[in-house]
């Protein structure tokens, strides 16, 4: 790694984050065993009304291993964790870990045919999902290569019952050779402006460095043993695997997992169990201060959150920051990343719209077409290298080749750093749309769209959202035949796409803005939109 100390944002750095961190070369698995061993009776998992000590967490991972072992399930092997939060996400993510397995992080929510594109890419061989997607998973597992199926929140005494595995099964004593730099942990599924979905392949390594990197960016905020982590987005999400589940075992934290977020509940929750950590999204922040009383909740006994996925309103970070007394650092990631990659530090000089600097050990750079270094204050793409940049696209060398160059992860934003190092996003070379906290790539929903035999031409663009950062809108051509209308488009979308993919407004249009070539000129429409708030 390059010496960073001449760089303009080390000298913004605290002295924690001065400091050279040690970044072991281990297994994800390895943060649980060391904190079982460090916090065995300390609550780890909050869960409606389920408590899991964290010998209890460790014990139930064990014991899954040894069940997937037995079956046969070997490492490097692709298994689906399809799972909203709950414990048997935790459960099954760390247990595949144990066995060297590779993740692939799936929403949900997915369709079938979103859920056999990524079955398909990954070759995935197994493949966890809730109960209450038993007949979509049917319906998938006899058109994809998958062998076994096993089953979350399932009651019933049934063989692929995640609960009848670890109730039956011996814990995993054996240790799986994990060489953490070249072994692949997590699939983490993103996209582009091409519309190909591509599965970004985390390392052990990776994933682990970002822990001790955001724990150093913390600082003395973060005291192990002693935190509770509000994990309300989705643990599928690279965001709060990262920043909730990996990072608050490592702590020792209790993580509080909420089901769905739903603002009412989780101030009830909050007001019960006083989480002292929250990384959170936009939406919810927003949430929170909008909701009526909501002084009486405690919501004080949080220390420091973290935003992420969009760009947060100044008068919502000022407004929850009253309430709370609680530090609320932006920052910046992408799935490449593991996901973070800047911050605004716990410590030191916060500057609101930034995204503050990079985190330790993370170089960047801003610059042009040709790649030559920018001076501070100008705008250009923003370029990174680090210990939690990801090894590649999963099967796809060229997309890798493209994204990595000599080692620097070419992220696609557009961006500046001022005299202090600080970073600001100022746009996106990318089409990427980000709705309360998702990715959204506009060529998937297009080709969507242009599945429907009445669309002619469509257009799928980002249009300013207050609360969810932005939100999907298509813009759509038709042909005379068949007849359809905007209702008929939204129906057709919704079921073939997940409800967050599925555009809020629609606008029919006789033609859409291309120049000589016959370029679809989106940044016109998205001018348009502008126009229209700025009205």
């Amino acid at each position: 790694m390059t010496d960073l100390k001449n760089r303009p944002w080390y000298s913004s750095y605290s002295p924690e984050m001065k400091t050279e961190i040690n970044l072991p070369e281990r297994s994800l698995y390895t943060l649980l065993q060391e904190s079982a061993h460090e916090f065995g009776e300390r609550m780890a998992i909050l869960y409606e009304d389920c408590r899991i000590t964290y010998r209890q967490l460790k014990d139930n991972v064990d014991r899954l291993a040894g069940a997937w072992n037995e079956q046969g399930l070997k490492k490097g092997e692709r298994i689906g964790l399809m799972i909203s939060n709950h414990p048997d996400y935790v459960i099954a993510y760390y247990a595949a870990q144990k066995l060297g397995l590779i993740v692939v992080q799936i929403n949900p929510r997915y369709t079938a045919r979103e859920l056999f594109h990524i079955i398909e890419d990954s070759g995935m061989n197994y493949l966890v999902a809730e109960e209450s997607n038993r007949l979509l998973i049917e319906q998938v597992k006899e058109e994809s290569g998958i062998s076994l199926v096993f089953f979350s929140k399932e009651d019933r005494d049934l063989p692929e019952s995640l609960e009848n595995l670890i109730n039956n099964a011996y814990p995993l004593k054996k240790d799986i050779p994990i060489t953490a730099k070249e072994d692949v942990a997590v699939i983490q599924y993103t996209g582009g402006t091409t519309g190909k979905i591509k599965g970004a392949m985390l390392t052990h390594y990776n994933l682990v460095a970002n822990v001790m990197q955001s724990h150093a960016m913390y600082g003395e905020l973060m005291v192990k043993g002693k935190e509770t982590v509000l994990a309300a987005t989705p643990l599928y999400h690279v965001y709060a695997m990262t920043s909730a589940m990996n990072l608050g075992i490592y702590l020792g934290a209790s993580i509080l997992l909420i089901p769905e977020f739903k603002v009412a509940e989780v101030a009830e929750k909050i007001k019960k169990y006083q989480p002292t950590f929250f990384p959170g999204v936009p939406k919810m922040y927003s949430a929170f201060v909008q909701y009526p009383n909501i002084e009486s909740y405690r919501l004080d006994s949080l220390k420091f959150c973290s935003s992420g996925s969009a760009p947060l309103p100044v008068e919502i970070i000022r407004r929850f920051e009253r309430l709370t007394g609680a530090v609320i650092g932006e920052g910046f990631g992408l799935s490449e990343a593991s996901p973070s990659t800047h911050r605004n530090p716990a410590g030191g000089i916060r500057k609101i719209g930034s995204i503050g600097l990079p985190f330790p050990g993370t170089d960047c750079r801003i610059v042009d077409d040709l790649d030559e270094t920018l001076p501070v204050n100008s705008v250009g793409e923003l370029i990174i290298k680090g210990p939690q940049v990801m090894k590649g696209y999963w099967d796809q060398p060229e997309e890798t080749s493209h994204t990595l160059r000599d080692g620097w992860l070419y992220t696609g934003d557009l961006a500046m750093c001022d005299e202090d190092g600080y970073f600001y996003i100022v746009g996106r070379k990318k089409e990427m749309i980000i709705n309360g906290g998702f990715n959204i790539y506009p060529q998937e929903i297009e080709s969507v769209l242009y599945e429907n035999p009445a669309v002619k031409d469509a257009a799928v663009v980002g249009i300013p959202d207050r609360d969810k950062g932005e939100i999907v809108k298509a813009y759509v051509v038709l042909k005379k035949e068949p007849s359809v209308d905007i209702d008929d488009l939204k129906e057709y979308c919704s079921t073939r796409l997940t409800q967050y993919k599925v555009p809020r407004q629609y606008e029919i249009r006789e033609e859409l803005p291309r120049n000589t070539v016959g370029k679809l000129l989106k940044r016109k429409l998205i001018e348009e939109e502008k126009a229209k708030t700025s009205q």
